[in-house]
């Protein structure tokens, strides 16, 4: 059975479970995406933001194995705990930018040894949208975010949480003067990392005319959000991958701040 576009998204994040240097354990969000793509080959690797795998001593996650039919083995995935996490991943060039990626070409060679394949579906730059794309942009497109709220998952069948919401600033602009954009969706602790993707299925609405089809792009990853304090105060944080109590409360305003895409075209070239 051929899967829908929902249903593959559901098999392009993974949830990532850290020990961290300070005790306690922090979730958060990755997702598969494509580096160096030449036809067939290209470098597989998972990406997140620098602040959830910061400090980690060791690092967990599941990937589901592939069935006989080539698809999904819903309910059937394999652990891995990994040691020095934090050192495992590329940061971002830029300092200011809050992404990082780990190749998993080793895991995946490692299982293939023992006869294991996984099933994922990874995103690459042919998701990021283009200039004419930006151009047919309309504003409060509706968007899709795949991820793991408060570290919550169906962990039977090892599946995320799908949270939708509509563009909350002009995402032709930076906003601020940085390669980011927000959204007006729920963002919860462990959502850190997750892809946001413009999803609209059965027909969508261009500048020029109603189309009948489907427009699904890479807009960007969750890294941080507004909060307002009990006093008053609105800080921007990133977007915490712990749940404890903290002396101020911070109430998420229910915005997110995301880094657009384009930023993930650094990575191209940096693991060949």
């Amino acid at each position: 059975m051929e899967l829908s576009p929902a249903e593959q998204f559901a098999h392009s994040t993974v949830r990532i479970e850290c020990d961290m240097d300070g005790g306690g354990v922090g979730t958060g969000t990755g997702f598969f995406y494509s580096l160096d793509r030449d036809g067939d080959n290209h470098i597989p690797v998972i990406v997140t933001n620098k602040h959830v795998v910061e400090g980690a001593t060791k690092g967990r996650f599941l990937l589901t194995l592939r069935n006989d039919e080539g698809g999904p083995d819903i309910g059937n995935a394999k652990s891995f705990e990994l040691d020095n996490f934090q050192a495992k991943w590329l940061p971002h060039p830029d300092n200011e930018v809050d992404l990082c990626v780990m190749p998993i070409a080793p895991l995946i060679r490692e299982a293939e040894e023992t006869n294991t394949q996984f099933y994922f579906i990874t995103l690459d730059k042919e998701l990021i949208p283009t200039e004419a794309d930006l151009k047919d942009m309309l504003g409060l497109e509706n968007i899709l975010m795949v991820g793991y709220p408060n570290g919550l998952w169906d962990k039977t069948n090892n599946l995320p949480i799908f949270r939708k919401g509509v563009l909350a600033s002009d995402y032709k602009r930076d906003w601020n003067g940085k390669k980011e954009f927000l959204i007006d969706a729920a963002c919860f602790p462990g959502s850190s990392g997750s892809p946001v993707l413009l999803f609209e299925i059965g027909n969508y609405q261009t500048r020029n005319a109603l189309v009948m089809g489907s427009r699904i792009k890479l807009l960007g990853v969750l890294y941080a959000g507004p909060q307002h304090t009990v006093q008053g105060d609105v800080l921007v944080v990133p977007v915490a991958t712990q749940q404890r109590a903290v002396a101020v409360a911070g109430i998420p305003n229910n915005l997110g701040i995301i880094i657009k895409s384009e930023q993930l075209l650094a990575f191209e070239g940096k693991l060949k």
